[in-house]
């Protein structure tokens, strides 16, 4: 897509700190990073959701997640990493990013970014019979 920045990077048109160059996958350092060494992982193929993501394209680009959040951890001394994605609410550009971010004990960083809930009697019961019904 023309207007879509990640398209534009995965064909070289924006310049971008590319740290995975694959034939399906290309990862690179977020411009706005929660922490130096944040990377995003977006398919070549312009893909808005994860649920739109071709099963040929499942295995390879987990295993790429994989693959880069042990990199953060042996290549930037990180403890560990937060790896994350948005779906149409809070996706900051319309095309499938899948967030590594390098973490240590003490960054700063709490848990989710949104507040917890709880749910009432039996009230689990039946989100998860929903779910079930669904899948």
């Amino acid at each position: 897509m023309a207007d879509c920045v990640f398209c534009q990077i995965v064909a070289g048109e924006v310049p971008a700190d590319v740290v995975l160059d694959e034939p399906d996958l290309v990862a690179f350092l977020d411009r706005r990073p929660v922490f130096k060494g944040h990377v995003l992982l977006v398919p070549r193929e312009h893909v808005v959701t994860l649920p739109d993501l071709p099963a040929g394209l499942r295995d390879g680009f987990l295993g790429a997640a994989q693959r880069l959040a042990t990199a953060v951890v042996e290549g930037l001394g990180a403890q560990g990493s937060f790896v994350a994605m948005n779906n149409v609410v809070s996706q900051s550009v319309a095309h499938l990013h899948l967030h590594v971010v390098p973490r240590t004990k003490g960054d700063g960083l709490r848990g989710f970014f949104w507040p917890r809930t709880t749910y009432t009697d039996g009230e689990a019961v039946t989100y998860a019979s929903r779910l079930r019904a669904v899948l």
